[in-house]
C-alpha cells in the first residue's frame, strides 16, 4: 500500500481517520436534535428535520465545519452541547500506536483537519493526540474547506511540501479528490471511520482497515 522509504511527510485527518468519527455522528444526528428539540419546544422529529436541511445544503462547505456559524445560525451555545458527549471522544483502533512509531521515526507528522480550531481543542484536551503532531492547519486558518484545491495550495505555501513525498489519510473522498488534483500522489482512504458505522467496500483510494497494516518500517 505504501513504502515509506518514499515518504518524508504524513497528513492526518482528524475526525474519522485518527480518531473515532462516531462521536461526532452522535453529536450532529442525535444529541444536537434532541438538545435542540428542548430548547426550542418542538418534537425531536421536528428538530432533525429542520437541522436536515441545513445539513443537507451546507454539506462540503466551510460553514459545515465551523462552530461560530452554527451557533448564530440556530441561536445556541454549540461549544457547550458539544462539551456534553465529549465521554464518546476516542482514537480509532491502533491510532496511538501508528503515531508513536511515525515519531519515533521522525516523520513530520501534520494535522490537517476541517475541523474549527474549538472542535480541535476539545479533542486535544480528552485525548493525548497533540503529543504525537508536530504541527496543526485547519481549514478555518485558509478560509476555504480541504475540499477545494485552493486549500492545498495555502497549505504549501504556509508549510511548503513535496506532493510526491508527501503521503495524506483522510477518511472523506471528496477531500481525497481535492488533494489528488493539488498533485498528491500517495492518498489512503479509511475503511471504518465511525466505529459503530458501516464499513466500505470499495474505494477509488486505497482503503485502509487497520492502522496495523501500514506501519512505518514493518
Amino acid at each position: 500500500m505504501l513504502d515509506w522509504n518514499e515518504i518524508d511527510t504524513v497528513f492526518l485527518d482528524m475526525d474519522g481517520t485518527l480518531l473515532d468519527l462516531h462521536y461526532d455522528n452522535y453529536f450532529w444526528l442525535h444529541h444536537l436534535p434532541k438538545r435542540y428539540a428542548e430548547m426550542k419546544s418542538m418534537t425531536e422529529e421536528q428538530a432533525r428535520d429542520y437541522l436536515g436541511e441545513f445539513f443537507h445544503s451546507l454539506k462540503g462547505t466551510l460553514n459545515w465545519y465551523c462552530f461560530d456559524y452554527w451557533a448564530d445560525l440556530l441561536n445556541i451555545d454549540l461549544l457547550s452541547l458539544k462539551h456534553e458527549v465529549k465521554d464518546k471522544i476516542a482514537f480509532r483502533p491502533h491510532a496511538q500506536t501508528f503515531l508513536q512509531l511515525l515519531a519515533e521515526a521522525h516523520y513530520r507528522v501534520i494535522l490537517v483537519t476541517n475541523s474549527h480550531r474549538a472542535g480541535v481543542e476539545i479533542k486535544m484536551q480528552c485525548t493525548n493526540l497533540g503529543d504525537y503532531i508536530d504541527e496543526i492547519h485547519t481549514s478555518h486558518d485558509f478560509g476555504v474547506p480541504k475540499e477545494d484545491p485552493v486549500f492545498w495550495q495555502k497549505l504549501n505555501q504556509a508549510l511548503p511540501f513535496d506532493p510526491e513525498k508527501t503521503v495524506f489519510f483522510d477518511d472523506n473522498e471528496d477531500v481525497l479528490y481535492s488533494a489528488k488534483q493539488a498533485g498528491l500522489v500517495h492518498l489512503i482512504n479509511i475503511e471504518q471511520p465511525d466505529s459503530q458505522g458501516a464499513i466500505r467496500q470499495e474505494s477509488p483510494f486505497p482503503l485502509l482497515k487497520s492502522f496495523l497494516d501500514i506501519l512505518p518500517n514493518s
